[in-house]
């Protein structure tokens, strides 16, 4: 399905379908683009933009909450993201880009049950040693299970734009079980050093990796 004229917010960060994420709008091209997506009440759309190339594939947002407006006229808001795109067009014309993009659907998921327990088990696993107590039914009926993972699964921003592009779900879930794999390791080991550290005195911030839901 084609979108024409969608507005775009360049951003070196990946934005998921479902994902909620915060954003600062301070520039005075994305401060137009935020009152024109207020007012016609439309989704722009969040691409991932770094090293001067702007990648073909971002996804929709749709303003949920306008946080706070500061004095400056820089704005906090909240956005969800939505749809996958491909942009098939960039034009220049306004204050900001926008482009004719297509919607990326999901070819049809054929989705290997006993991998998906365990992307679930190993996850659950990773929230665990992060000091995270995550609840088992928040992953029961999720239709984009790997989104809802790939948020916090310790993803460098290549590898969302990579996990963003794939349009099989099976295909994400397969990719993420092998990250885990490496990635929950890493994990222990760092928390057992964070524990060596913090028992000898020394070092009791020690990040851990992870983030929030």
């Amino acid at each position: 399905m084609p979108l024409t004229g969608l507005p775009l917010f360049p951003l070196d960060i990946v934005l998921f379908p479902d994902e909620g994420m915060p954003l600062h709008i301070f520039e005075d091209r994305y401060r137009k683009l935020l009152e024109d997506c207020v007012s016609e009440d439309m989704p722009f759309g969040v691409v991932r933009y770094a090293n001067s190339r702007l990648e073909d594939v971002g996804c929709t947002a749709r303003i949920k909450d306008m946080v706070e407006t500061h004095a400056d006229g820089s704005s906090d808001i909240i956005v969800v993201g939505e749809e996958r795109f491909r942009i098939a067009q960039l034009y220049g014309n306004r204050l900001y880009r926008t482009a004719d993009v297509d919607v990326l659907a999901d070819t049809p998921p054929v989705v290997n049950e006993e991998e998906r327990e365990r992307l679930v088990a190993q996850h659950i696993k990773l929230l665990e040693l992060a000091g995270r107590i995550p609840s088992p039914s928040s992953y029961q009926d999720r239709r984009r299970l790997s989104y809802f993972v790939g948020r916090n699964a310790g993803l460098s921003v290549e590898q969302r734009q990579m996990l963003l592009e794939m349009r099989d779900e099976a295909q994400r879930i397969h990719y993420l079980v092998g990250h885990l794999e490496a990635f929950i390791p890493a994990v222990e080991e760092a928390e057992e050093l964070r524990r060596k550290i913090t028992s000898n005195g020394h070092f009791p911030d020690f990040p851990l990796p992870g983030d929030t839901l």
